[in-house]
């Protein structure tokens, strides 16, 4: 085993003791050894369905106050196919795309180059002419076709479900017909989340269409499968002579003059490199946990959050995977494998005109509120977001000329006590819309006072209107009486609270603006 695979090996071992080295207690180590592998997830190519929607969406008006519901549908459910084909257009990517990989693979990538494929007919003939190119040259490919890997909404007919390919099919297909000269160098293909009978395909058992919080839960399964197989690889033994995971971030004698951006050019270390040939929404659905890590995020019941990485049929994306579920994104959606002048002819998929912002939703959100004695309560990313919302509209010197002394001796206080021990009587009120919070105050038990009240300029008079709302409804529950107190930070925000009804109170003890609302 080479020293720095042993490194990064007792790396892992310190890890798992709860060692941490002083130095990498607050700061990034330079010392650190950090083997990786590089991960491509891989559009297929075009395939029918896609030149369906397309033709679609144009037929029928999709995105305009003219959208032809009816006609879209029908058409849709005419011409669409449950597992397609790629087009001819769809063809012309999968070569250009083996012809970028084959020398990429065979100069760069360490034998055998691991691919992870979909079970669907699309993903199958996107990656063929690749696994035929390596056979030509020699090389190798270890291949598993994944059944948790296909498109959302899975394989069906008018929602009416087909069981899609079984093994002893897909083995036919990616199987080179004719030409018994060329040995079959990926013979050991693999297939996992199969039904157990062979004879049954990778979506027998199906009910219908797969909902999209189906999709979501088995993105999440497809993503700890996925940080399992490579941390696999991270952790098994290499020899000296095949040290095809180490920290590529640093040379060794010779690669100085070796140019990173030349993606066929030979190397003096070939790595250990992953193939994911997928489906553009799932593709997205991983990627958002690549990004976020686990946890199914949803805007509203019924409503899954929407943050979607686009992809050009072929598009690549590259990841590096240090373990651990940790991840570097390289570089998003890339087409190397396309001239400048090919782009409006092989360049499909990857725009607004495609289709893509029908996944984003258009549903209203409602305000909800979050009631919480302590921040520590609170979601991070909620607390995230109302510690950026304070800090940009009450302390900003277009709000506020200065900041009320008050407040901050007790932003202080609060700063300093323990999370397990909250202030007495202080209640934070958190208005959020999905994953957004739009305004958020803190109500005092012990003195009626309301303060922090900051709120998304955007987000309309409604937001401090459900605040006060929630305020009045504690204080009812609490059993407090007397008044509701504020103490605007500056003049203009003394209207915006006179239209909640509050009123504007002379009071000889205080040296500033007092409003209360009688409650």
């Amino acid at each position: 085993m080479s020293k720095k695979r042993k490194a990064a090996d007792s790396e892992m071992e310190n890890s798992k003791s709860g060692e941490t080295p002083e130095d990498a207690k607050t700061t990034v180590s330079e010392a650190t050894v950090r083997p990786s592998i590089i991960v491509k997830l891989i559009r297929h190519a075009e395939s029918a369905n896609n030149q369906v929607y397309r033709d679609a969406r144009y037929i029928y008006r999709g995105g305009t106050p003219e959208f032809d519901e009816k006609g879209w549908t029908d058409y849709v459910n005419t011409h669409r196919a449950a597992d397609p084909s790629i087009s001819d257009v769809g063809k012309l990517q999968a070569q250009a795309l083996a012809k970028y990989l084959v020398p990429h693979i065979c100069n760069q990538a360490s034998q055998p180059v691991h691919v992870v494929t979909s079970p669907m007919r699309r993903t199958l003939e996107t990656i063929t002419p690749t696994l035929e190119g390596l056979t030509k040259e020699k090389a190798h490919a270890s291949v598993l076709v994944n059944a948790f890997y296909h498109e959302s909404e899975g394989c069906h007919t008018r929602n009416v479900p087909e069981d899609g390919m079984n093994p002893a099919k897909i083995k036919e297909m990616l199987s080179k017909e004719g030409d018994e000269s060329i040995s079959d160098p990926y013979e050991s293909i693999q297939f996992t989340g199969f039904p157990n009978d062979p004879e049954k395909g990778w979506y027998s058992g199906a009910k219908g269409e797969e909902t999209r919080a189906q999709s979501e839960e088995r993105a999440a399964k497809f993503y700890l499968w996925l940080c399992e197989y490579l941390d696999e690889q991270l952790q098994s033994p290499t020899s000296d002579d095949r040290d095809d995971i180490f920290d590529a971030g640093v040379s060794i004698a010779g690669e100085e003059h070796e140019d990173e951006h030349d993606k066929s050019a030979g190397r003096i270390r070939k790595r250990r490199t992953c193939l994911l040939i997928g489906h553009a929404d799932f593709m997205s659905l991983v990627l958002k946990r690549v990004v976020t890590g686990f946890g199914h995020m949803v805007e509203q019941k019924g409503i899954p959050h929407r943050c979607a990485f686009v992809h050009f049929n072929t598009g690549i994306t590259e990841v590096e995977y240090f373990g651990k579920g940790r991840f570097l994104i390289m570089a998003h959606n890339q087409t190397p494998h396309f001239m400048p002048s090919e782009y409006s002819k092989l360049r499909t998929g990857g725009s607004l005109k495609d289709g893509w912002s029908y996944i984003i939703p258009n549903e209203p959100l409602n305000s909800e509120v979050k009631v919480a004695f302590d921040d520590e309560e609170l979601d991070d990313h909620v607390k995230e977001q109302t510690q950026a919302l304070k800090a940009l509209y009450l302390k900003s010197e277009s709000i506020s000329t200065k900041q009320d002394p008050s407040l901050e001796v007790e932003e202080q206080q609060e700063s300093k006590r323990s999370p397990s021990s909250p202030t007495k009587g202080v209640k934070h009120f958190i208005v959020h819309r999905g994953l957004q919070v739009v305004g958020c105050a803190t109500y005092s038990e012990d003195t009626g006072v309301v303060s922090d009240v900051a709120l998304r300029p955007s987000a309309g008079p409604n937001v401090m209107e459900t605040l006060m709302q929630a305020v009045k409804s504690h204080k009812r529950t609490i059993g407090r009486s007397g008044s509701l107190l504020v103490f605007p930070r500056a003049g203009e925000n003394k209207d915006i609270f006179k239209g909640m009804g509050f009123t504007e109170v002379e009071d000889a003890t205080e040296k500033k603006l007092k409003m209360e609302m009688k409650h």
